[in-house]
């Protein structure tokens, strides 16, 4: 079998997930990183709250400041399988396609991708019919001390 016949990995199975849509105002980032936060604690991950808070305040910030249209909202998606959690946040503005740079210094802007980018185990950008989705996943560390409620 060739590498071109070769199938992929299949998918892992979905264990939680959870999606919503938000105005884009700088409160809805408030409330996207909190519940966040209190989801991934429920499902049984307390040991990447802050990660997963930072890594959605980012990307949130992000869809509201480069992002957003009048009149449209973003959404924040979380997927949880056995081995990741997928942070995604669409927005509508598909042309406006995220990167890395180097901010000054004295820069107050133009770090937040920098932060993902080392936070995140991968991230990326995927286009959308209306929009685009930005991406960040995080490999799930279990601690020995937290039981499963699945």
């Amino acid at each position: 079998m060739t590498a071109a016949q070769e199938k992929a990995p299949a998918p892992e199975p979905v264990l939680q997930e959870d999606r919503l849509d938000y105005t884009p105002t700088a409160r809805s980032v408030h409330l996207c990183r909190l519940r966040a936060v209190r989801l991934v604690t429920e499902w049984g991950y307390p040991n990447h709250v802050a990660e997963v808070a930072l890594l959605v305040s980012e990307l949130a910030t992000n869809a509201l400041l480069h992002g957003s249209v009048r009149g449209r909202l973003f959404r924040v998606h979380l997927i949880l399988t056995a081995t990741t959690l997928r942070i995604e946040v669409s927005d509508p503005r598909g042309e406006r396609l995220p990167a890395v740079r180097q901010a000054e210094d004295d820069d107050c802007y133009g770090r937040g991708l920098l932060i993902v980018d080392r936070l995140a185990d991968r991230w990326g950008v995927e286009p959308r019919t209306v929009g685009k989705t930005v991406f960040a996943e995080v490999a799930l560390r279990r601690r020995p001390d937290v039981a499963t409620r699945l």
